[in-house]
């Protein structure tokens, strides 16, 4: 098997059973942490940016794992099929399947929400591996994701999601736009952080460009008023636009993962 040849996880049960693509490099040596990357939506676990960090941690012996989400790359699945639920069940098969000790959990745009979710489920369901998450790195945190994507919707787009079931949002990244389902939102209110009080118990070190248009700063910003304990920390970078992938973004990307490790 080739370093770029994918291990499968199986997730679900019956009809909703799913093969989980990941990549993972162990940690050389006794190195203390490894990284865990969550995606972006529409992302994958090949990207600009999860390519980058495979050579920076390879370089460093650090671990590193990645996957795609159900209905993205070489995972199973329709995209338009998929729900935030399954996307959190996958990243906590992930989790406790293909890591071993101290993690990083690393999230772009949806992954940071994922990352959030994955913490807070294993606080609240598995406290011992819980333990192995020693702090969280989200680049443009599009946190309560649904609700940000509703917020941003035109009042046809909502109309037609509320009385058909789905719309094609138009997206800068895929010509062909990506469906947005009523399933899809209603779901993912049962996964909302504002007003929970949640305390992450660790350090949430955020990257956010001050131009980013679908994640805007002001909505990164609420993410540290939204968390109890006063853990998260902002970078903001006045140029910088929803990607965040130049090098000059990557090398901001990788203090922040060095002051964790």
């Amino acid at each position: 098997m080739g370093a770029n040849d994918p291990q499968f996880i199986t997730v679900g049960t019956g009809a909703t059973t799913r093969r989980i693509a990941c990549l993972a490099a162990p940690a050389a040596g006794d190195h203390a942490s490894s990284l865990l990357w969550l995606t972006g939506l529409k992302s994958d676990m090949v990207s600009t940016k999860a390519e980058a960090l495979a050579s920076w941690t390879a370089e460093r012996g650090v671990g590193f794992t990645r996957f795609d989400y159900s209905g993205h790359g070489r995972s199973e699945g329709r995209f338009e099929d998929a729900v935030l639920s399954d996307w959190l069940e996958e990243s906590e098969a992930v989790f406790r399947q293909m890591t071993k000790g101290p993690q990083i959990l690393v999230g772009s745009s949806t992954g940071a929400h994922v990352a959030l979710l994955l913490l807070r489920r294993l606080i609240e369901t598995a406290p011992d591996e819980a333990e192995r998450i020693r702090g969280l790195v989200l680049i443009a945190p599009a946190w309560d994701l649904t609700e940000l994507m509703w917020s941003q919707l035109p009042e046809d787009g909502q109309r037609e999601i509320l009385e058909k079931g789905r719309w094609v949002r138009p997206s800068a990244y895929d010509p062909a736009g990506y469906v947005i389902t009523r399933r899809f939102i209603e779901d993912g209110r049962r996964h909302l952080f504002k007003d929970s009080g949640f305390d992450p118990a660790r350090p949430v070190l955020v990257l956010q460009g001050a131009e980013d248009r679908d994640v805007p700063i002001e909505h990164a910003r609420a993410l540290a008023r939204s968390l109890s304990g006063d853990w998260v920390r902002m970078t903001e970078v006045p140029d910088g636009e929803h990607r965040l992938s130049r090098p000059q973004d990557l090398a901001r990307l990788y203090a922040l993962i060095n002051e964790l490790l």
